[in-house]
Formats: C-alpha cells, structure tokens, sequence
C-alpha cells in the first residue's frame, strides 16, 4: 500500500479565526455527548470563522451513513440516522472545518461528540401538506402530561389549540405554515417550517428558566425559486443629534462579568448562555455635550428585534425593576448605566432573545428632568414631561442588541453519560405534496433561524 502527501504551505499566522478557522456557536463542544433514537434523524451543527481565508468545507468522520450540508446561515449540518443494528451502541463523530486562500488549505482544530443510539422513546408523525403541517403525538409517549399543559410555538391564536384537534390517544395539532409561531430555515434546496410542542406548568407563563420537553417538528419543502438571506447579528452603536444636546451615540454592550471591560466580540454573536447564567450588559451614552447624564426608562426583551412584537417580557419599566433576577451595578460616570441578569428563554421554539431599551439623556442635576424622578410605580402619578423648548432632556431613543441564545444542553456537558442532554433529531414521515416531496421532522431543542421567503395565504382563526 502507498500513499501520497500534499504539504501546504506554512500558514501567515497560528491566532484562530484568522486563517485557521475558529468555531462559533452552535457548534457542540469536544467530548460533547447525544442521544439518538433508532431510525430517526440526529441533527449536529456546526459553525466556524476566518476572517482571513474563505470557510468551503467540513471534513468528517463517522458511521458509514452520516450526511452533510451547507444551509444559508453559514452552518454546516451534519445527519446520522442509527440502524436498528446500532443499539446499544456508542459512535464518535469528528470534525473539522476547512478555510481556503488560494493556493492554501486551512484547518481547524478537530472535535468529536460521541453518541449513544437508543430505542425509540417518543412516537410520532407528521404530514406536510401544502400549506400547513399535520403532527401527532401518542400520549403513552408523555406519561402523566396532558395538552392542557402543552402549547405549540405561539398558542395566542385559538385555532392553535392543542385541546382543539387532540383525543384520548393522541395529541394533535394542525398547524399553518404562516401561523401558529411557525418560523423558517433555509438551506441552498429546501425551506423548512419548523414549529414546537412544548410543556409548561402554567399556560400563562411567558418565559422560563427551567430545562422543558420540547417537541419540535418541522416539514421541508423544496425551493421553487431563489429566496435570499441578510442578517447582521450584532447591532451598531445609534447616533442622534437632537437642538440643546448636539450629536450623541448610544453603545449598547453585552460583556462576560461584571468587571466591564472588554465588551463581547461582535462577531461572536448570537452569543450564547445557559439557562441561568448572569447576563451583564452596559448602556453608554458619548456626547460632546457637558453635565449630562443617562436614563433608562425601560427595557424589555423578546424573541424578534422588533419593538412592536407582542408580547415582550418587561426587565425594567418606568425606570423600575420588573425582573427578580436584575442587579444594578455601579456606573463609572454618569452617561452609562450597567445592569446584569439571570438568562432565561421564552416557552416554545424561540430559544434566541434580543434586548431593547428605552433611553434618554438629561441635564444632569436638575431636579425637572425625568431622569431625576428615578423608578416610578405604576400607582404613583407620572409627572408631566417638560416642554422640549426647555432643552433640559432629550426624546426618548430605542437601543437594542442581540440575540443571544440558549445554549443547548448537550453542548454544556462534557462527562458521563449519567448526565446526557436530548438533542435529537426524529424523522417522523415523508410524504408528497403538490410542490414535490416533502419531509415532516420531529426535533428535540433545535436552533432557530430568521430567513426571508415567500408569501403564504393569511390565516385566520
């Protein structure tokens, strides 16, 4: 036997994330472990960054069946589906990431996850229709849990109902492609609408910090035509100029503890945590403009960087704390404020969260301002605003920044297989629709991804 070497040249530097890819979330940690079921699907996501040389390729290692793709996010995906000979059994996946500057390869480090094919544990299906999606859950899967205390992604509108559809034996849901909380992924064939079931102890809660089933399900369609993609992720500082307090810009920062100072890499974002992590982030107003001072009037997260999304979770409002978890944490002048808090999701399939805040700059020391009235509750009599002609404070301005993203579980642990996390991928049905073959999904803890695409018909409850 013989073989042959192709030596490249010496790269320009060794710094990862330079010509030597780096990895960027959700990318699973080295020593990161999974469960898959039996012929379903296992989904493993990787993504990484060079911001010398062209990221083309992900070299891989692993069972003889394992695929692999490129989706529009830049992520590579890989899929394993274990036989049913494979029970029992423990496989190691392995990857590396490759970056070409002409005429040179680059590689990144290699990681391996190891993972553990089981039997199946939920069973369901799914049925892709043209326009909505069609999935049942036998309730034998979910012992002691009823629809009453399951909810799909977003289960405001009545006609998204788990109770409506569901009987003794299954739970049922049909779900429009554009209703319901359904969001979209894309890769370079196929759109995929993806949706959640996912169990609550109060169906009122918006947000939680405790680890959920969830219950993920989604249909891929083929593409009729390009559909393309822009997304930034970090958000750039807001200038303003306003009559009294001239050019000012707004910096809002997360940072890694609570010492601020050096803020979290932009291109790092969507920044990731898990749930119950401290959270510290810093608003910093720069003006040229003397004895001023910052206010944060409110801030409030939600799943989408929209500032009329509803509903959004209330951190601060009217200047006070709405969140248990919030600490304020000492300013070093006047025109920033820096606060921290516990990391949480929203229920249902938005696992990304992005901060918005309402701020304001004041002539600092005057008691006729609002940033000098401070936190003021809901019963007390809000004092009128003075007139702008005064130039003693500024409009209010809208700063946000995000997302951030709850990590997967499976990506925060490194040792023994006492403390494995699901994150499964489970193929629940093909079937064809009139644009072509289809692919219902049922997934366990999935990313979620904002793309542009088609018009769909309105639904309507």
């Amino acid at each position: 036997m013989q073989f042959s070497f192709l030596v490249d040249p010496p790269a320009p530097s060794c710094q990862e994330g330079a010509f030597l890819p780096k990895f960027l979330p959700p990318t699973p940690a080295n020593g990161g472990r999974f469960l898959a079921e039996v012929n379903k699907e296992l989904e493993i996501r990787v993504k990484a960054q060079a911001t010398d040389a062209k990221i083309n390729n992900i070299v891989v290692s692993g069972p003889a069946n394992i695929r692999k793709h490129q989706n529009t996010q830049g992520e590579f995906v890989l899929r394993w589906t274990p036989l049913p000979d494979d029970h029992g059994q423990h496989f190691v996946i392995c990857f590396a990431v490759e970056a070409v500057k002409s005429p040179a390869v680059y590689q990144s480090e290699m990681r391996c996850v190891v993972v553990e094919a089981r039997s199946e544990i939920v069973k369901s299906h799914v049925i892709c229709n043209e326009s909505s999606m069609t999935v049942s859950v036998e309730k034998a899967s979910f012992p002691r849990l009823h629809e009453d205390h399951m909810q799909l992604n977003d289960p405001s509108n009545t006609a998204c109902s788990l109770q409506r559809h569901s009987n003794s034996t299954h739970i049922i849901a049909i779900i429009p492609l554009n209703a319901c909380g359904t969001q979209i992924e894309e890769d370079n064939e196929n759109l995929i609408f993806k949706n959640e079931i996912t169990t609550v102890d109060n169906p009122s809660d918006l947000i939680t910090r405790k680890h959920q089933m969830e219950v993920q399900f989604y249909c891929q369609y083929p593409k009729q035509g390009n559909v393309s993609l822009s997304f930034v992720a970090h958000r750039k500082n807001i200038t303003v100029w306003e009559k009294g307090f001239g050019t000012f810009t707004y910096q809002f920062e997360f940072y890694p503890n609570n010492q601020f100072q050096t803020m979290m890499d932009p291109a790092a974002y969507p920044l990731e945590y898990d749930i119950g992590n401290r959270i510290y982030m810093k608003i910093k107003a720069t003006s040229s403009v003397n004895n001023t001072e910052l206010f944060v009037e409110s801030c409030r997260a939600a799943p989408y960087d929209n500032p009329n999304y509803q509903p959004t979770y209330s951190i601060f409002e009217n200047g006070c704390k709405m969140d248990p978890t919030v600490q304020i944490h000492s300013p070093a002048e006047q025109k920033e404020f820096k606060f921290s808090m516990e990391a949480f999701k929203f229920i249902g399939l938005n696992n990304q969260v992005y901060i918005s805040c309402s701020v304001m700059m004041c002539e600092a020391g005057n008691s006729n301002t609002r940033c000098s009235k401070g936190c003021i509750n809901s019963t007390s009599t809000s004092p009128p605003r003075p007139k702008r002609e005064a130039v003693i404070q500024s409009a209010s301005h809208f700063v946000s920044q995000g997302p951030l993203r709850l990590r997967r579980s499976a990506e925060s642990v490194r040792a023994t297989a006492t403390n494995l996390n699901l994150n499964l991928v489970f193929i629940a049905g093909c079937v064809l629709a009139a644009v072509g073959m289809v692919c219902g999904v049922v997934v366990y803890r999935a990313k979620v991804s904002k793309v542009k695409y088609q018009p769909l018909p309105t639904f309507e409850s």
